[in-house]
């Protein structure tokens, strides 16, 4: 580009993962065995990393390119952008590779493809006067079509239709260069940042001319404000006066941003698209900018259509560009995710708040995204896919409630720092690890104190996952192995008698205590403090302990009595999709009684696992295992799982919470297959934290109980207190 080199490249990475494994019992005592073997082996995953550098730097990111440039085979770079035509020689001089010059056109559109389906917070709206001026969109599962106007030194306004169809529908040749360029005469400013900072500073009715200047008001009749602009830069004919340069500058940009947003808005009206996302160097996140572009677009559209911006705008081209070479392995193929460990965040717009940090090698923003496993799709059972909002309280909003979690996750961190190390005695250097993940998460919460937005949406699941994401760059692929280990093989040597107490009790009776025991069962874990205090410091707390704890009924939410008579009175239903939350107790006490009553009444189940660790979750891995072992003990079980009428898959997700957007594939097929009618959601990260307003298009029952103190006087109850939902959906 003009002023920056954008990097995308391809590496693989090494890190450590958790395996388990049942043991081979064949002969032997298996008492005091533990119940399966636990590895930790390496394993090779793919990440994209885009990197920005100064183009005064560029020598500097073609050293960077010769030291990461691995692959020998590699022939030729390509390239996009001004740039490719004036530093080619400079790079195959340096590079010893062929540039292959890319159009930017085709570059940008694929590059914006990605983000828009591979980022869920991408896309923000600005607003001028809120505590955040960030607000971030939800994408759509569809994202074309989609308008992209892109503010250069001239405007191009491009219509995206599909992956590869999209055409060039108008423009202009009044953009960024021109605001630059007659600033520069206006001003005697030659530099781009400064002349944005001037206009910041100005007061653009100075120099222009009001409806309220010509008409003395309002002019009613058309309904115009009378702080509505009527001529720039009209006082200047007028007044025999000097302009300060902040106040030329400021209508200026008034003048061009009011012009290209009509333009835009006419455009979109001509093609019926209510999508509009603005890029270019114009743009590149200076809140200026954004604020009189996203004035303009509002004025002109009456309000129907809204300006969106893009978090990563500024590597649209690279991506493109990259993507453009990588097409024989086709990163479209996959799914990919943001990793939070790796990324510098949105800048914020206050430099004094939070100075740009740049470095000396003049790199100073950082995106990587890893590569899932498995490709990710929405639940089909979700109402409205494209008003689906996983999480229930947005931290970037509610200022009370993210200085409370940004401070109890801050308090937690020493211990998190402990358990990790803990996992792994025979290492020598868990220690300092766990050290350097502490200082990484500390400074990720730091960040986020000042820049709520820096990731998008600030919520408890992206808290969480950040977290998860820093222990998995410092090699702590799972540090509750062992305790989930245990808990494990304790719980399985008490389900035979809570399924012959359950096996006991009348209908009305059992299916009450099924309930109290999926409840009790979800307790345990690790991730509440209050919890984990209580395990720590009293290891006989068991399975009746917990039932000891809950809250009576009335519970705090309480569709039960709805829940029991729909059993009563409506038929089995066909499927029941079950999301598990905790290892132990949760899943081998609590959710397998329940699934088991489920098969006996004519239902089929689906038991949805986390694919990798987080927390004291249950993986998808282990519950192959537990699976097998309560297999052996219970015919339901065994029989069901024989018939295909159990079957175990992965969600695609590592974290402690749920997003119903981004599931695996295989498990999305089977949802269908089976005619799934009920959705079962428990335990407070997928239940409360997110999904507690989610909207589906079957039966619902999500349950948990809440062992946060702050979380359960916000939603009116005290700790332990129960929520029990039972949803059906409107016909």
């Amino acid at each position: 580009g003009g002023s920056l080199t954008k990097l995308a490249y391809y590496s693989t990475v090494q890190h450590k993962v958790a395996r388990v494994r049942s043991f081979d019992h064949s002969g032997k005592d298996i008492e005091n065995e533990p119940l399966y073997e636990i590895s930790v082996q390496e394993e090779i995953t793919a990440r994209l990393h885009f990197i920005k550098f100064e183009n005064t730097y560029i020598e500097t990111c073609l050293d960077f390119i010769k030291d990461h440039l691995v692959n020998t085979e590699t022939k030729v770079i390509k390239a996009t952008g001004g740039g490719a035509y004036k530093f080619k020689d400079l790079i195959e001089k340096k590079l010893g590779l062929k540039v292959d010059k890319e159009d930017v056109m085709t570059c940008l559109i694929k590059g914006c493809n990605f983000v828009l389906r591979n980022i869920p917070h991408e896309v923000f709206a600005y607003q001028k006067d809120s505590d955040t001026e960030f607000r971030f969109q939800t994408n759509h599962p569809n994202i074309f079509p989609y308008l992209l106007v892109n503010i250069g030194s001239g405007v191009s306004i491009v219509k995206v239709e599909t992956e590869d169809k999209f055409e060039w529908i108008g423009g202009s040749s009044i953009g960024g260069g021109t605001f630059w360029g007659l600033g520069a005469l206006l001003t005697k400013t030659k530099k781009f940042d400064e002349l944005l900072q001037l206009a910041s500073k100005g007061q653009h009715t100075n120099v222009d001319m009001l409806v309220k200047d010509v008409y003395g008001g309002a002019y009613q009749t058309l309904g115009l404000s009378g702080n509505l602009i009527a001529s720039s830069f009209g006082k200047s004919t007028t007044a025999d006066k000097e302009f300060s340069k902040e106040d030329m500058a400021k209508s200026l940009l008034h003048m061009i941003s009011n012009d290209i947003g009509q333009l835009a808005c006419l455009y979109a009206k001509l093609h019926n698209l209510d999508k509009i996302y603005f890029g270019g160097f114009f743009i590149r996140g200076h809140p200026v900018t954004m604020r009189t572009i996203t004035y303009s677009i509002n004025f002109f559209s009456k309000g129907e259509v809204q300006a969106l911006f893009l978090r990563h705008e500024g590597y649209l081209g690279a991506i493109g560009a990259f993507l453009k070479g990588a097409e024989q392995d086709n990163p479209n193929q996959y799914s990919w995710g943001e990793n939070y460990a790796g990324s510098s965040g949105l800048m914020s717009t206050s430099p004094d708040v939070y100075p740009m940090q740049r470095t000396r090698s003049g790199t100073f923003d950082m995106l990587e995204m890893d590569r899932l496993e498995r490709p990710l799709v929405n639940l089909p059972l979700l109402k409205d896919p494209s008003t689906y909002i996983p999480d229930t309280v947005d931290l970037t909003d509610d200022a009370m409630a993210r200085k409370y979690w940004l401070t109890c996750f801050e308090e937690a961190l020493d211990g998190v720092a402990k358990r990790a190390a803990a996992s792994q005695p025979d290492s020598v250097d868990a220690l300092e690890r766990a050290e350097k993940f502490r200082q990484k998460y500390w400074n990720k919460l730091q960040t986020l104190r000042q820049q709520p937005f820096a990731y998008g949406t600030l919520t408890v699941r992206s808290l969480l996952d950040t977290r998860e994401h820093c222990l998995n760059e410092f090699n702590f692929p799972d540090p509750y192995s062992k305790v989930k280990q245990k808990e494990n093989g304790i719980a399985l040597k008490c389900f035979q008698s809570v399924i012959e107490s359950l096996d006991s009790l009348g209908w009305e009776e059992r299916q009450f205590a099924l309930v109290k025991g999926l409840l009790a069962g979800n307790v345990f874990d690790w991730g509440a403090k209050a919890v984990s205090d209580v395990l720590e410091s009293e290891p006989q707390f068991g399975f009746e302990e917990a039932k000891s704890k809950l809250q009576e009924r009335p519970w705090l939410e309480d569709s039960y009595s709805q829940w029991l008579e729909r059993l009563k009175e409506g038929p089995p239903h066909k499927c029941a999709l079950i999301f598990a939350d905790n290892s132990g107790i949760d899943i081998i006490l609590g959710v397998f009684p329940f699934v088991r009553e489920l098969l006996s009444r004519g239902t089929e189940v689906i038991l949805a696992c986390n694919s990798g660790p987080a927390l004291n979750d249950v993986t998808y891995s282990e519950s192959l295992i537990v699976t097998e072992r309560i297999a052996a003990m219970d015919p339901v079980i065994q029989s069901a799982l024989r018939e295909e009428k159990l079957l175990l898959v992965q969600t695609g997700s590592s974290s402690p919470c749920l997003d119903l957007s981004r599931l695996d594939k295989g498990l999305a097929v089977l949802v269908r297959e089976r005619k799934t009618d009920l959705v079962i959601i428990e335990g407070m990260g997928r239940a409360i934290h997110t999904n507690y307003y989610a909207a589906l298009k079957c039966e619902s029952l999500k349950l948990a109980v809440i062992k946060n103190s702050w979380l359960a006087d916000r939603l009116g109850g005290k700790i332990f207190s129960v929520i029990f939902k039972y949803e059906v959906p409107c016909k």
